[in-house]
């Protein structure tokens, strides 16, 4: 099930809200994870049995870990704990390709069965073992309710594609937390803006994106069409999952950090991924790059663990090898950025040093969309980019693509900017007037309303509606 479809909107979501706030406060929590359940069930039950099971033998670990008071038991549990999600992670995600490689050096001929990938398995496993190595560090107390531990994991509107939510951020809210007209306000509009951006901006834009890279004979101009379609398909699409999720928990009472701080202002690297999937990078940073050392044991050390971080990053994202190229190429970035770049920017106008940000990361997803048929695919694209290749039958495309598509890339270009949260800033100026207040009040929600209107209809009328980030 997804966040945009017509049965979450129309039947799903007001059938919970039905339930949750008729429920007394102590049933609530309860309405709650029977709903997240049947929400991931809806795509297969066996992969519901496997979520469920991974998450009570995570709170069993993490009761374990509490028990034991030796330092080396509790190291010997969390190492199980990581092993286990670890492993069964990287059977169904990394088996087919581990497989295949094998074959494809060796000349072997080894089969096994496709294995299907569970929804979101990446985001929950990381999720959860979080929960285990926090409780591990004495960062978060143990929980003893194993439903509130299942709810934690398995809360729908974080489920499948994040932001990774880590334990101690919605600890007490768990146990114990209100929900307000304010807060069911906010998640509303929030919701609205996301489910907007995804099926106005991302489907359309993406619709443009696919019919490009599967162009056989591109020119330049139009491979750059594809690169910059492709840029903001896969950040309204994340973003938008991401705006939803929070607007979602908002309105059950949870507060969930941002996932997105508008990368695409930046002006490096370094930047970019401060503000891009804010939750997964700082899961690598307080998992992985500070447990290794992170800057702390010189330079050569630092290097190497950015090294092992974006290594794993790109795995993390797929089996294939694109991603781990992908993940090579922001190493090599970040750390020529480290080294002496950073410096080098900075004594640059502000908008040359917006163009290097913006031609990286574009090159970048051009990388990461290219997942099948190897990397070369990746290499053709990029260089088309570069080759000045200029044909009329490109030309004629272009202006057709341009002609029905502009208008979402410019909307694209224009919200992929923190522009509506100007303008809301500057309208809230007239609460010094209580009568515009109202008026600019009423005016909002009407927008809001008409927006969600729109992007009902765009729904109804359309049957491509992809979400990219399900698949990792």
């Amino acid at each position: 099930m997804v966040f945009s479809s017509v049965f979450f909107v129309i039947i799903f979501l007001p059938v919970l809200f039905l339930f949750y706030f008729l429920a007394n406060d102590k049933a609530k929590n309860y309405v709650l994870l029977a709903f997240s359940l049947i929400f991931y069930g809806w795509g297969g039950p066996k992969y519901l049995i496997l979520m469920i099971a991974m998450v009570l033998t995570d709170y069993l670990f993490a009761l374990g870990i509490d028990f034991v008071r030796p330092s080396f038991q509790k190291k010997i549990l969390v190492f199980l704990a990581v092993f286990s999600n670890l492993g069964i992670l990287g059977y169904f995600k990394y088996t087919n390709f581990l497989v295949e490689n094998i074959n494809g050096l060796l000349d072997t001929k080894w089969e096994v069965k496709e294995i299907i990938l569970p929804i979101g398995i990446s985001f929950f496993t990381f999720q959860a073992m979080s929960y285990v190595i926090d409780v591990y560090r004495g960062d978060t107390k143990v929980q003893k309710n194993p439903f509130y531990v299942l709810l934690y994991v398995s809360l729908f509107p974080q489920l499948v594609a994040g932001p990774i939510v880590r334990y101690k951020t919605v600890e007490n809210e768990i146990v114990n937390r209100k929900t307000s007209v304010d807060d069911f306000a906010y998640g509303l509009e929030r919701f609205i803006l996301g489910f907007a951006k995804k099926i106005i901006v991302s489907n359309n834009v993406g619709a443009l994106a696919d019919t490009v890279f599967a162009t056989k004979t591109l020119d330049t101009p139009l491979a750059w069409l594809g690169a910059v379609a492709y840029t903001l398909q896969i950040y309204f699409d994340f973003s938008a999952y991401s705006d939803m999720a929070i607007g979602l928990g908002r309105i059950f009472g949870f507060h969930f950090e941002e996932n997105f701080n508008f990368p695409y202002i930046s002006q490096s690297v370094t930047e970019f991924w401060r503000r891009w999937h804010i939750s997964l990078s700082t899961w690598f940073r307080d998992y992985i790059y500070i447990p290794l050392g992170g800057n702390r044991k010189g330079k050569s050390r630092q290097i190497f663990n950015m090294f092992v971080v974006w290594t794993l990053t790109g795995i993390w994202h797929g089996a294939e090898w694109n991603f781990v190229l992908w993940g090579f190429y922001y190493f090599i970035l970040l750390m020529l950025e480290k080294l002496f770049l950073l410096k080098v920017l900075e004594k640059l106008p502000r908008v040359l040093r917006h163009i290097y940000a913006i031609l990286t990361f574009m090159i970048g997803w051009v990388i990461f969309r290219c997942d099948s048929g190897g990397i070369k695919p990746c290499f053709h694209y990029i260089k088309t980019m570069l080759s000045f290749r200029f044909t009329a039958l490109g030309k004629e495309q272009l202006m057709v693509y341009l002609h029905r598509y502009g208008l979402y890339l410019v909307i694209g270009v224009i919200f992929s900017m923190p522009v509506y949260y100007f303008v809301k800033k500057k309208c809230s100026e007239f609460k010094k007037n209580s009568v515009l207040e109202i008026g600019m009040g009423v005016l909002g929600y009407g927008v809001l309303l008409g927006l969600f209107g729109i992007s009902f209809l765009y729904l109804v009328n359309s049957t491509y509606n992809p979400f990219i980030y399900f698949r990792f």
